[in-house]
């Protein structure tokens, strides 16, 4: 999970006996390939038999390329949050905006370009989106719905999930949401989401 985003979940993450470490990124000016062998070499620090990686937005992104790319095989589980891998609808109507391009940062245009290869069998991913559409996707035309305000629930979808979930949830509500950290702590422990 990017750093920067993240503390909360992972604080509560540690108080639930998951040795949780957030690995950040130059999000905007990173290339994808670049930020997938920086987390590659940041999992390669880690000193643990099995590991779980988690990723919000672009930072799933990244750990799906990271798979593809740079497969470990201690990861188990993955589970991303609001994650755009079938593609992003606002980021293709910000790129056409020069001054908005930069938001939409160099990763994710990577990511809309050319999405990396499947993810290594053996690794159970999870995938949680929501519904709760507020924020960005307001002042973007065309976003279907259901959407979270920035991703629609049609764009989280993978194939190689093995689960997957919608919450009503917006999309940067999932970064501190106590129903997210449920699910999530679920799929880390078992697999699959609770229902």
């Amino acid at each position: 999970m990017h750093g920067l985003a993240f503390g909360l979940q992972r604080r509560r993450l540690l108080e639930r006996g998951f040795d949780a470490r957030s690995f950040s990124y130059p999000s905007v000016s990173g290339r994808l390939a670049d930020n997938a062998r920086a987390l590659a070499d940041f999992v390669a620090t880690i000193e643990a038999p099995v590991i779980h990686l988690v990723g919000h937005s672009l930072g799933g992104l990244v750990i799906l390329c990271m798979l593809a790319r740079h497969p470990d095989p201690r990861i188990r589980r993955v589970v991303l949050l609001g994650s755009p891998c079938g593609g992003s609808h606002c980021a293709r109507v910000l790129q056409r905006v020069p001054l908005l391009r930069a938001i939409v940062g160099r990763s994710l245009r990577d990511w809309q370009d050319r999405p990396c290869l499947p993810p290594p069998p053996g690794v159970e991913i999870g995938v949680l989106a929501g519904d709760h559409g507020i924020g960005l996707g307001r002042l973007v035309p065309g976003l279907a719905r259901p959407n979270d305000g920035v991703v629609t629930v049609a764009e989280t979808q993978l194939d190689e999930a093995c689960d997957a979930l919608v919450l009503s949830l917006g999309h940067s509500q999932m970064l501190w949401s106590m129903a997210c950290l449920a699910q999530l702590e679920a799929f880390l422990r078992m697999g699959r989401f609770s229902r």
